[in-house]
Formats: structure tokens, C-alpha cells, sequence
């Protein structure tokens, strides 16, 4: 009888698949991920922080300037020659930054990283496109751009003078800047005015 029951049962049971079961899933190793994500996206949020304490340039007062308003600043003890060739263009620009269809905000970094990164690096001449706003679609935010970095360039202590390009380079859509030398360049020039110079002491022996 159990034998007939047997044959029974196998035969219902003979269509039956066993299901796969789902791996599972280790819930401290997602919960490990998790914390570290977010410790990681608190660092990056710190970092982020601590760059917009370093940025000092200003977001108020700024005001807009005409399209062909001529930019022009130089600190003092910037020798008038010197100021003369940066307005010519003589001095060449070894980098440049277009600050074509970008906000007031996203420049206000974006122009405190590039002069910052310019010193490092021993540049001495750059050059900064803001544009004219020809198209009136373009105008207030060229002429707030404009105003921007007439303002923001006379708040870094590195820039030594500005003064707006020369049409080649851009016109009055365009600003050459001039920065203050590095100490790795003093010294540079240090070293080449010294070579063939032989001391007074020496001379007289």
C-alpha cells in the first residue's frame, strides 16, 4: 500500500522544478560600504569647504562695465615701462582662461584657481577672456563678468597689474594680467645678472 502511495506521489511531483535560491546578501559588509561612503562624501564635502574659505574673492558691489570699457590697473612700484609693454601685448601670455558662458559664481572660482595655479607653476603673464556681449542675449552677463574681473584681479595680492588686450587677443572682451614673480624666478634672475660679475675686492688684486 505505502508503495502505491509512493508512485502516486512520485508521479505529481514529477513535473516539480526546485527553485534556485537568491544568494544572499551580506548585510555588515553593505552596512561597512555604506559607512564608508558616507565618510568619504563628508571628506570631499570638508575639502570643498575648506576651498571656498581660501577663496577670498568678493560676490557683492560688483558692478557691470561696458562691453568696450578699457580695463587698467597697476600697483605701485610697477615701473610705467613695464605697465606700457603688458598694455602693447608685448609680454607673452603663457596661459589663458575663457570664461565664455560661464555664471559669475562658476568664474569667481574658476579665476582664483587659475591664478593661483599660475604662480605656482612661475608664470608671469596670462591672460583672462571674459567677452564683450555683443549679442544682446549675451550683454548683462559679459558686462557682470566683465565687472567681475576688474574687481576680483585688484583683490589678489599676486596680480601686479592688468590692462585690457590688444584686438588680436581679444580686445576688450580679453584682460592680459601680469603676476608677481616667484621666488624660484628671483633667484633665477639673481643667478643670470650675477654670472661673468667679478667682486669689487677681487677686481682690485
Amino acid at each position: 500500500m505505502s508503495s502505491d502511495g509512493d508512485d502516486v506521489f512520485s508521479q505529481v511531483m514529477s513535473d516539480v522544478v526546485r527553485q534556485r535560491s537568491e544568494p544572499r546578501v551580506d548585510l555588515v559588509r553593505n552596512r561597512h560600504a555604506d559607512k564608508d561612503s558616507s565618510v568619504e562624501h563628508r571628506r570631499r564635502a570638508a575639502a570643498q569647504e575648506l576651498e571656498r574659505d581660501r577663496n577670498t574673492l568678493t560676490q557683492t558691489d560688483i558692478i557691470p562695465l561696458d562691453a568696450w570699457y578699457v580695463l587698467a590697473f597697476k600697483r605701485s612700484g610697477i615701473q610705467n615701462g613695464v605697465f606700457r609693454k603688458l598694455k602693447q601685448g608685448r609680454y607673452e601670455a603663457l596661459s589663458r582662461l575663457d570664461l565664455h558662458r560661464m555664471t559669475a559664481e562658476i568664474a569667481r572660482v574658476e579665476i582664483f584657481e587659475f591664478i593661483e595655479e599660475s604662480c605656482q607653476y612661475g608664470l608671469r603673464c596670462v591672460l583672462i577672456i571674459h567677452g564683450k556681449g555683443e549679442s544682446k542675449a549675451e550683454n548683462k552677463r559679459s558686462s557682470i563678468l566683465k565687472g567681475s574681473v576688474d574687481r576680483w584681479l585688484r583683490d589678489l595680492p599676486m596680480v601686479q597689474a592688468f590692462h585690457s588686450a590688444q584686438p588680436r587677443d581679444g580686445g576688450t572682451g580679453a584682460v592680459y594680467v601680469l603676476l608677481r614673480k616667484s621666488e624660484e624666478k628671483k633667484r633665477e634672475n639673481r643667478e643670470k645678472f650675477s654670472k661673468g660679475r667679478v667682486p669689487y675686492d677681487l677686481e682690485d688684486r
